[in-house]
């Protein structure tokens, strides 16, 4: 048996950058404490907004979490999104949702635009009855009804389907569409070093921040130093007392409760396990992703989640885990093996606001931090800037009880720019118009009409007939020249439906869709000749 490292599988070749420690007192727009997931995102987001910003951390940038995340990208909720529902309302669980497909296609859009090479891929989800083999020694199987579960998702515009058999553990679960993967460091590291190089953006390492006060802000470091800022954001996992006070502050930690994580991975001949994410209704829950390699895949499985420090026999932890990989995958190498820790709230949605005047807060993601961590960047950057979040109120730190039945979530929030992530969405399977990726076209049923779609470069939809105007028959979509082709006797359109070559001699007629048609489902149709 290979070696096993007790590292992180992201750290392999993957250093990072070194930056100095704060050695005097500085002023800038924007204050961010913790260079992890969630405030490098915030740097980078807040220096493409034109801002003056300082990006401190006590260690290394990407020293803590970050690196030891299993990465997976999903909007599913480690809590059912029934149970959403029964506690929030139908409106709020579908933002909930939402925000996280944003923060998906926030991570999309940033490797897109500056062209980092991370191994992001759009892939399947699949969530899943645990067997007795995946379970841990004490199952606590949770009460989910899955088909239930696939059916509310689809409710609320969500690419869902009940499987009775989904692939790799064959067992009865729910496939969801448009969900992601990627190499959190090398996303990361990319969007460092373009703010290294950025004016405007000063990075310390070795820079504890130990003091906030006043308004404007002053941040006195361990060292003495002070940073002068209009506004703070503490990324720190857990939150700093900062502006808030011992009590305000102490009242927010009583509502997070940590919990260790536990990681093993290894090598199996490529195209073993297909490129998706996986994970039970099991309490713990057991969750897999593979990273797709040459030569390899690299399968990581992970579980065997408690509240840290309640469990003394941590090692034993690791062997679960290894035995049950081993027994779903007996050719796997074993190579690593790592541990984490997340922070769950005490109603399953994360804390991300503002707990003082320009003092903001992330934290309490629970086993979603690659998602709201982001997020949080993308709130408090609208924070920043004045910009109005449809999710503010969701996941405010000063809630007692998000409600439901008293919010029209879509009404209130169609004009938020990040609205029409359900317009936008760039995954697989044809179900909807958010399925269809960039620079392609398909062929869909949209409100009871073929409709020939494509998605531009810039994610611009165009939507118009699919029914050729020469003699009736629907187009097909030609990849190589970006073309809708008529099979019938060849007419070619452009993507905006204008006629490129005949015999048709009129443009395909325009579609008007609907946002919430643009959100819902739609079926494939097949092409059909005269």
């Amino acid at each position: 048996m290979a070696r096993v490292d007790t590292h992180s599988y992201w750290t392999d070749n993957t250093p990072a950058p070194r930056f100095s420690a704060l050695k005097e007192d500085i002023a800038v727009d924007v204050l961010i404490v913790g260079a992890g997931m969630t405030g490098v995102t915030a740097a980078y987001l807040l220096k493409r907004a034109g801002c003056n910003v300082a990006l401190v951390d006590r260690d290394r940038c990407l020293s803590g979490d970050t690196s030891y995340t299993t990465a997976h990208l999903t909007c599913v909720t480690d809590t059912p999104l029934s149970e959403l529902v029964k506690n929030f309302g139908k409106d709020h669980a579908q933002a909930v949702w939402d925000a996280q497909l944003a923060a998906i296609d926030t991570i999309d859009r940033n490797v897109w635009r500056e062209q980092i090479k991370c191994q992001f891929e759009w892939v399947p989800a699949y969530l899943f009855e645990p067997g007795a083999e995946n379970c841990p020694t004490e199952p606590n199987t949770l009460s989910v009804d899955l088909t239930h579960e696939a059916d509310l998702a689809v409710e609320l515009g969500f690419d869902a389907e009940f499987m009775k058999c989904v692939p790799l553990f064959h067992r009865p679960g729910v496939r969801y569409e448009n969900q992601a993967k990627f190499h959190p460091r090398k996303y990361l590291l990319a969007l460092l070093r373009l703010l290294a190089s950025a004016k405007g953006c000063q990075i310390y390492e070795g820079t504890e921040v130990q003091d906030i006060e006043g308004t404007p802000i002053t941040a006195t470091t361990a060292d003495g130093h002070r940073i002068h800022c209009e506004h703070v954001l503490i990324a720190t996992h857990v939150p700093l007392q900062g502006k808030s006070g011992l009590v305000p502050a102490t009242l927010l930690q009583s509502k997070l409760a940590p919990y260790s994580s536990y990681a093993v991975g290894g090598w199996v001949p490529r195209g073993t396990v297909p490129e998706a994410l996986f994970w039970d209704t099991g309490d713990p829950y057991d969750y897999l992703r593979v990273d797709r390699r040459h030569d390899h895949d690299f399968v990581i499985f992970g579980g065997e989640d408690h509240k840290t420090g309640q469990v003394e026999e941590t090692s034993a932890c690791f062997g679960r885990l290894e035995r049950r990989i081993q027994h779903l995958l007996p050719e796997i190498s074993l190579t690593h093996r790592w541990s984490g820790q997340v922070v769950e709230t005490n109603d399953g949605l994360p804390y991300i606001g503002e707990t003082d005047a320009r003092q903001f807060v992330a934290t309490g993601f629970g086993g979603h931090g690659m998602t709201f961590g982001t997020l949080s960047a993308m709130m408090f950057t609208d924070y920043v800037t004045g910009q109005a979040n449809p999710w503010a109120e969701l996941f405010d730190p000063s809630r007692t009880k998000v409600k439901g039945g008293l919010w029209d979530y879509v009404k209130e929030n169609k004009d938020y720019p990040y609205y029409l992530i359900r317009d936008r969405f760039a995954g697989k399977g044809g179900h909807s118009l958010r399925t269809i990726k960039r620079g392609t076209g398909e062929v869909i049923d949209v409100g009871g009409k073929p409709a020939a779609v494509y998605r531009g470069l810039d994610s611009q939809i165009y939507v118009c007939s699919a029914v050729c105007t020469h003699m009736g028959c629907y187009v097909h979509w030609n990849d190589a020249e970006r073309t809708w082709d008529c099979p019938c006797h060849g007419s070619r359109f452009k993507v905006n439906g204008d006629v490129l070559a005949g015999p048709a001699e009129t443009p395909l007629a325009p579609i008007a869709v609907k946002e919430e048609a643009r959100a819902g489902s739609a079926k494939q149709v097949r092409a059909r000749k005269k």
